[in-house]
């Protein structure tokens, strides 16, 4: 393993664990604790792997008290069973299966698929997240094999905001947006992978996504597609990887908010220059545990039954 001091230009020194092995050669690595929680420098932390070992970080069961899981959809289950075996020689023994039946989309649509709950953390962790400044969350995940991608669906990320409202900040939300941040990895045609955000909504959020490359696209009904074709999924079908996201709040009155994703210990995605609150109320709250096909048409639909899984779920304060 590889120790690097900064991020990208611009930020602030830090010491990052980057693995040695390239994006396009993860699915034949074994996994590294380090890609739960690329950052060394964690003031605490809370873990379901038996894998990640931290003088901060607190081991806890796979389960919804423990984690602090809250507003469940009711339609849908994530149990937690054995998943299938993979290649990786350290894979999860537990995991979340998330189902998608044939012809569902999200999980309040006539044929609901995926899941979709909150997570906070254990207790003490939670409590930490009310002062905490930045944070890092990941996870997990393997896909079926012969997984059909469509035109796409949503993956785990973060939210956070002010209050209740920093809930439901997605599907379209227009009002109060100042209020909240949501971010989820998201899947494409073909394995496509982005991330998909919502904001607020400031010129300067705008500027500073739309620079992201490959490409980025903003949906005035809906939220902003960043970074499209900047990481693969395509290595989770059948394999386990790992996804973190980091989120630093900006100052109130200031864009020095910053947001960043790594596959697999690879940094794919890294934005500075955000708002993500106009409020000092506005907190870090947790993960927004959501997957599912779509989009909200009929054509985003699942083909067949499909399941995936995750686990190893993760969560460090920085600062």
């Amino acid at each position: 393993m590889n120790r690097i001091t900064s991020y990208n230009d611009g930020f602030s020194p830090r010491v990052l664990l980057q693995p040695q092995n390239p994006l396009s050669e993860i699915s034949s690595m074994r996994f590294d604790p380090s890609y739960l929680i690329p950052i060394s420098e964690i003031v605490t932390g809370f873990t379901t792997s038996c894998y990640v070992h931290h003088k901060n970080v607190q081991h806890v069961p796979l389960a919804d008290k423990e984690l602090g899981v809250h507003k469940v959809a009711s339609r849908t289950t994530h149990n937690l069973v054995i998943p299938p075996p993979a290649s990786v020689s350290n894979a999860p023994q537990l995991a979340w299966e998330a189902v998608y039946p044939e012809g569902s989309i999200n999980p309040s649509a006539t044929i609901p698929g995926g899941f979709e709950f909150y997570l906070s953390g254990p207790t003490n962790f939670s409590r930490s997240l009310e002062t905490a400044s930045e944070a890092i969350f990941s996870y997990r995940m393997m896909l079926q094999d012969e997984w059909e991608w469509v035109k796409g669906g949503k993956l785990p990320g973060k939210f956070g905001g002010v209050g209740n409202l920093s809930y439901s900040c997605s599907g379209g939300r227009q009002e109060q947006r100042d209020k909240c941040f949501d971010l989820r990895a998201m899947w494409r045609p073909e394995s496509v992978g982005e991330l998909y955000t919502y904001l607020p909504q400031t010129p300067e959020n705008s500027a500073r996504l739309s620079s992201v490359p490959p490409k980025s696209v903003g949906n005035p009904d809906y939220g902003f597609s960043v970074g499209r074709g900047s990481y693969s999924l395509g290595p989770a079908v059948g394999e386990w990887i790992a996804i973190a996201f980091r989120v630093k709040l900006n100052e109130p009155g200031s864009n020095n908010g910053e947001i960043q994703l790594w596959i697999d210990g690879v940094s794919v995605i890294n934005v500075d220059g955000l708002t993500l609150r106009t409020t000092e109320e506005a907190r870090i709250k947790g993960m927004h545990f959501s997957t599912f096909f779509g989009g909200h048409e009929d054509d985003w639909a699942s083909p067949k039954d499909q399941k995936a899984w995750f686990a190893d779920v993760t969560g460090a304060i920085l600062a």
